[in-house]
């Protein structure tokens, strides 16, 4: 995050006794709150992605090793069933295509649970591929929600302290403004209410 020149403390103190003046002294002290809150959403936003990303690769990847060991099972099982068209199978044999054939439907199972998720042994809920799939898309469209309102909150401290050093009244109202900007993006970023073009990701992803 860039560092911000906020006015020295002597200064705010020579200027608080102007009523204008403190009104915007106050609001720097709103923003920077804003911007400290919009700031721990980025961060957040960024660990949660990092840990949903690697935990989606792990399900694909395990994913990945059953289908591999299907197709292991699946080409044995073909191989048997021709032989045996062809003419008697010894038992062992018969016994080895139906093992087969149950390993193979255990992976198809397998590969369910791993992309849709399911329940372990205690009932516990266990999240699939899918799940992680899902979750870094919305962390990805609540990212840049987060990013914009830090930018607005930084432009909101940097107009307000020209208010206050250079008493213009202008640079306080815009500033008040971005900052109500701010508060809707952060306050977005968190809920997602409403998808703004541009900003949200989600707007032009389709979901699978």
């Amino acid at each position: 995050m860039a560092e911000i020149e906020i006015p020295h403390p002597h200064e705010v103190k020579e200027k608080a006794e102007h009523p204008f003046l403190r009104m915007v002294a106050l609001s720097v002290a709103f923003y920077a709150v804003g911007l400290a809150i919009s700031s721990f959403g980025t961060h957040s936003t960024a660990k949660e992605m990092m840990l949903a990303k690697q935990e989606e690769a792990n399900q694909w990847n395990r994913y990945q090793s059953k289908s591999t060991r299907e197709a292991l099972y699946r080409n044995e099982i073909l191989k048997l069933k021709a032989e045996k068209k062809s003419g008697t199978m010894p038992q062992y044999k018969e016994e080895l295509l139906a093992e087969y054939e149950k390993e193979e439907s255990r992976m198809i199972a397998d590969k369910k649970e791993i992309e849709e998720g399911g329940k372990d042994k205690d009932g516990k809920e266990l999240h699939g591929a899918r799940h992680y799939q899902n979750e870094v898309k919305l962390l990805q469209r609540k990212d840049p929600y987060f990013e914009f309102a830090e930018v607005i909150f930084q432009l909101a401290i940097v107009l307000a302290s020209v208010a206050m050093l250079a008493e213009k009244k202008w640079a306080f109202y815009v500033s008040v403004g971005l900052a109500i900007v701010g508060v809707l993006l952060t306050a977005n970023g968190f809920a997602l209410l409403v998808a703004i073009p541009g900003i949200d990701h989600g707007t032009h992803s389709v979901a699978h």
